[in-house]
């Protein structure tokens, strides 16, 4: 068995052979994430062995408003949905945290290291709540195998939006993390 550890990058982390075969991400894991953590910009952690990151995921904060979606119908559909509120409030937006970057090492992508990680960020906002976060969100790549995992994960779409990434589209995607409290 695998000596794995989970570890909060920091600015003196000596970042150890990573490649998920996706170069944006794999750029984002050796010039962006000590630089956007020295900034308290997004937060990143790190699963590592011995020899190797196995995976690496981002966090910053988020949320979830009106803006979010493509008409107001829906947004009121979600609200009745994902929302029900004993008293009957109602907010302008809903705090959420946005996992940023999320990204498996190639030898590992069939470890089931991705739904291991993503269990533990689900946990984590449950146990260590610290600011409030009712939802997780992403901005998944548009292709099949990443929508296929969230969508495993219980993630549901948002809508689609335009990224920098060559023209690619992403998917807006949020999990309602009051569903692990029921």
């Amino acid at each position: 068995m695998e000596d794995l550890k989970l570890i909060r990058l920091t600015v003196e982390t000596q970042l150890k052979p990573f490649d998920c075969g996706d170069p944006d991400l794999n750029d984002f894991f050796y010039n962006d994430a000590k630089r956007l953590a020295e900034q308290l910009l997004a937060t990143t952690y790190v699963y590592e062995n011995n020899e190797e990151t196995v995976a690496f995921f981002s966090l910053l904060n988020d949320k979830i408003t009106i803006g979010n979606f493509a008409s107001n119908r829906k947004y009121k559909r979600f609200k009745q949905i994902q929302l029900l509120d004993k008293q009957g409030k109602s907010f302008s937006s809903y705090p959420a945290v946005k996992i940023g970057r999320f990204a498996v090492s190639i030898n590992h992508q069939s470890n089931q290291h991705g739904k291991d990680l993503l269990n533990y960020i689900k946990q984590l906002f449950i146990t260590h709540n610290r600011t409030g976060c009712r939802f997780l969100t992403v901005d998944a790549y548009n292709n099949p195998r990443t929508l296929a995992f969230y969508k495993r994960e219980d993630f549901d779409i948002l809508k689609s939006v335009e990224c920098d990434k060559n023209d690619e589209k992403t998917i807006l995607m949020y999990f309602n993390l009051m569903r692990l409290t029921e």
